[in-house]
């Protein structure tokens, strides 16, 4: 049994989204809140080795314009060091605007702004894994 994971990788919370055997959908799992770079990646290990992950999708936040800005390469350095721990393969995908989307989602469903933000950034990496999925 393979399974994706999705990662909405911020500098407070890492979003993580699973994806169900058959690769077809996408389903948000945890929000990680985010401590020290080596316990971020152990918890992310951790899912991978209990969910059996054979692939991880992690969303690129470029600007608008496509270019790679500061937030982007925060995130790229984080995969580099996330891939010294896993041989698990590593692919990015776009996320931009996807953190709005999940926003919208959330007040669709009548979420109080208070408690939007445990479920916001894990929903954007069910964005993110979805994206991935639906394009192959």
């Amino acid at each position: 049994m393979q399974r994706y994971i999705g990662l909405d990788v911020g500098t407070k919370t890492i979003g993580v989204a699973v994806s169900d055997p058959t690769l077809l959908f996408a389903n948000g799992l945890v929000t990680i809140k985010r401590t020290k770079v080596k316990e971020d990646i152990y918890k992310i290990l951790k899912i991978i080795e209990e969910q059996e992950v054979s692939l991880i999708v992690v969303g690129m936040p470029y600007n608008m314009d496509g270019s790679v800005g500061p937030m982007a390469q925060r995130v790229m350095s984080f995969v580099d060091l996330l891939k010294r721990e896993t041989d698990v393969d590593i692919v990015y995908a776009d996320e931009r605007l996807t953190t709005i989307s999940a926003e919208e989602v959330l007040i669709k469903q009548k979420v109080r702004r208070e408690n939007r933000k445990e479920h916001i950034d894990k929903i954007a990496a069910s964005f993110i894994l979805q994206s991935y999925l639906d394009s192959k």
